[in-house]
C-alpha cells in the first residue's frame, strides 16, 4: 500500500502512448472503424457544447448496439449505419447520465485502483485538471506491469504463496462457454447477458479447443468483433503527433491545444464508407492452454 501511495499516475504513463478521442457527433459506425484502425479498444468522448470530456466509447458498446439491433443475417443494421455517438448513448443510457470517472495524472496509484474498484470499471482516463487534456488510460493491466518492475524490491505477503482458487480468484463455477459453431450473435448475447469479457471455446465434451495440457504454454486467438485493423487507400493512415503538437481527435469540435509530454494523440482521418478487410490478432491469455477465446473487451497495456 504505502508504494501505491507513493507513487503518481504520471508515473506509469508511458513516454509515447496512442490515444484517440472522439468527438459525440461521429457516427458510431466511422467511430469503430477508427479504434480498430488504431489498435485501441476504448477512446474518450468529447462533447463541443460542454467543451468537456463526457463518457467512454469501448468494444463492449460495438457488442451492445449488435445485440440491441441484429435481427437476421439478411437484416442490415440500419442504426449501426446512421446512429451517432451521441444518438446511442441518449438511447443507452437513458437519461442517467453520469459525470465521466477519471483522474488527475498527480494522483497515487492507490487512488487509481481505489477508483477502479468502486467504480466498477476497466479503463479510467487520466486527464491533466488544468489543460483539460486527456494524456493516458489507466488499465488494470498497466498498473500490474508497473507493479511487476519493482516486485523484487518490495516485500512479499504471505498470501504471494497461496494459489488463485484457495485465495478465491477467478471463476469456477457455472462459467460461460461457446462452441466452435457457436453463432457469432449468440457469443455476443453471453457477453451483455452474462456481464464478462472473453469466453472459452470447448468442444461438446467440454474439453479446450484445440487441446489442453496442464502447466503447458498458453496461447489464445484473439477475435476482435469488428472492422479491419488496415485502412484502404482512401483513408488516411495515422500519425503520431509530437510532444508538443496540439491534441487531436476524430470528429470535429474536439479541442486542439498543448498537452503534457507524455501524451502523444493519434490523428486518424477515416472515409468508413469503403468496404474494410476481416482483421484477427493473436495475443497471450492464461487460464487455457492451447485453447481459443472469444474476446470482448480484453484491456490491453
Amino acid at each position: 500500500m504505502r508504494f501505491m501511495k507513493s507513487h503518481k499516475c504520471y508515473d506509469i504513463v508511458p513516454t509515447s502512448s496512442k490515444l484517440v478521442v472522439f468527438d459525440t457527433t461521429l457516427q458510431v459506425k466511422k467511430a469503430f472503424f477508427a479504434l480498430v484502425a488504431n489498435g485501441v479498444r476504448a477512446a474518450p468522448l468529447w462533447e463541443s457544447k460542454q467543451q468537456s470530456f463526457v463518457g467512454m466509447l469501448t468494444i463492449t458498446d460495438f457488442i451492445n448496439i449488435l445485440h440491441r439491433y441484429y435481427k437476421s443475417p439478411m437484416v442490415q443494421i440500419y442504426e449501426l449505419e446512421e446512429h451517432k455517438i451521441e444518438t446511442w448513448r441518449e438511447l443507452y443510457l437513458q437519461e442517467t447520465f453520469k459525470p465521466l470517472v477519471n483522474i488527475s495524472p498527480d494522483a497515487s496509484l492507490y487512488d487509481a485502483v481505489y477508483s477502479l474498484i468502486k467504480n466498477k470499471i476497466h479503463r479510467l482516463p487520466v486527464i491533466d485538471p488544468i489543460s483539460g487534456n486527456a494524456l493516458y488510460i489507466l488499465t488494470h493491466k498497466r498498473i500490474l506491469k508497473f507493479l511487476q518492475l519493482f516486485m523484487s524490491d518490495m516485500p512479499k505477503p504471505a498470501f504471494m504463496k497461496q494459489n488463485l482458487e484457495a485465495l478465491g480468484i477467478g471463476t469456477y463455477h457455472n462459467i460461460a462457454f461457446i462452441h466452435p459453431d457457436t453463432p457469432i450473435i449468440k457469443a455476443l448475447s453471453i457477453f451483455v447477458e452474462r456481464r464478462v469479457s472473453a469466453l472459452p471455446v470447448v468442444d461438446e465434451s467440454g474439453a479446450s479447443a484445440g487441446g489442453s495440457e496442464r502447466g503447458g504454454q498458453h496461447r489464445g486467438h484473439h477475435l476482435p468483433v469488428g472492422h479491419p485493423a488496415g485502412l484502404d487507400p482512401h483513408a488516411r493512415r495515422c500519425q503520431t503527433k509530437g510532444a508538443r503538437n496540439g491534441m487531436t481527435a476524430v470528429g470535429g469540435g474536439a479541442p486542439v491545444g498543448e498537452r503534457e509530454q507524455r501524451s502523444r494523440v493519434a490523428l486518424c482521418l477515416v472515409n468508413a464508407d469503403r468496404d474494410r478487410r476481416q482483421h484477427s490478432g493473436r495475443e497471450r491469455v492464461s487460464g487455457f492452454s492451447e485453447g481459443y477465446f472469444f474476446s470482448s473487451d480484453a484491456e490491453t497495456a
